[in-house]
């Protein structure tokens, strides 16, 4: 019976499932962030390696599928989807190896089927849509220099940007002043930039503030509540131009919405992201992810092996069980 190796590589954590083509999950494992963009391919395919040995024991050898079924951070063009599957294969993980964007695995764990469309906001913000013949309709997602805004650093960064211009007066005043203060126990939210530029402070926990805002956005401040506003702007923005783009605005689409700033369903940003789907794209159905996109990942190995749909219907029992 052939295998799968299915992998899901975010920027802080990456999850792997070994799989047969009966849809029965032999071994599943962790390892580091996948960040082939500021640490290279090839470590990148190490934390892949690391990730399977912790779930198969330090001796496993390679091959160690049949199909490896990569979805990840960092492949954003295709000529880095064309690297890290040409890293893979040469290191033999697997005798043959499909290599996408994370968002492909979390519209595929998300939706129903293979069509839809899958936005994720966890440290930076993406989506895609698929079509149901199978047309895509994606971004470059490089951040500020291909158009992106928000995810949870940038929502960090805002928050904090805002806080300092209210604590030195170029600014209006507002109670994330105080809520970052507080957060990061210091008397000024300046000590806090300062902390960050001398390195003191890793930038990353800049993400940290995602729910330091969402709680001074629920007491009512002016400053938080418009940049919870614009993140669901942007979410909503994100997947009515890709459905815009494969015409399927008037087709009852699933728009799956993944990653930590969607999936801790805070109220307010809940609320905005149901009325802007309502007003721009009525046919929508918006699904918060319930399951871990390395579900996605296992299905879409499952897709590359034409394997049954029992064998699917098994393997999404398996990850259910296990949410």
């Amino acid at each position: 019976m052939r295998t799968v190796l299915a992998v899901d590589g975010g920027n802080s954590k990456t999850d792997v499932a070994l799989v047969r083509e009966d849809g029965s999950v032999i071994a599943t494992g962790r390892g580091g962030a996948f960040q082939p963009q500021s640490t290279g391919v090839g470590a990148a395919i190490d934390v892949i390696g690391d990730a399977v040995r912790s779930a198969l024991g330090e001796g496993v050898t390679t091959p160690y599928a049949d199909h490896v079924a990569a979805y990840v951070a960092g492949a954003d063009l295709p000529v880095e989807e064309d690297a890290l599957r040409a890293e893979i294969l040469r290191r033999g993980y697997g005798t043959e190896a499909t290599v996408g964007n994370d968002t492909f695995a979390l519209l595929r764990a998300g939706a129903s089927g293979p069509a839809g469309v899958a936005v994720v906001c966890g440290a930076g913000i993406n989506a895609v849509a698929v079509s149901p013949s199978g047309q895509v309709a994606r971004y470059p997602a490089l951040g500020r220099l291909t158009g992106d805004w928000g995810g949870g650093l940038g929502l960090g960064e805002e928050a904090l940007w805002h806080a300092v211009r209210a604590e030195d007066g170029r600014g209006p005043a507002s109670a994330l002043t105080s809520a970052i203060r507080e957060h990061f126990g210091t008397r000024t939210v300046e000590e806090v930039s300062l902390a960050i530029h001398f390195g003191e402070l890793p930038y990353g926990r800049l993400n940290e503030l995602v729910p330091v805002l969402m709680a001074v956005a629920a007491r009512g401040d002016g400053v938080a509540r418009s940049l919870v506003a614009r993140m669901a702007e942007e979410v909503v923005v994100l997947a009515v131009v890709a459905l815009r783009r494969l015409d399927l605005l008037a087709v009852p689409m699933e728009v799956v919405l993944g990653g930590g700033v969607l999936t801790a369903r805070d109220p307010l940003m809940s609320e905005l992201l149901e009325r802007g789907f309502a007003e721009r794209a009525p046919q929508a159905k918006p699904i918060v992810a319930d399951v871990a996109p390395i579900m996605g990942a296992a299905l879409l190995g499952l897709d590359a092996l034409d394997a049954t749909e029992e064998a699917r219907a098994r393997l999404r029992a398996h990850f259910h069980a296990a949410t």
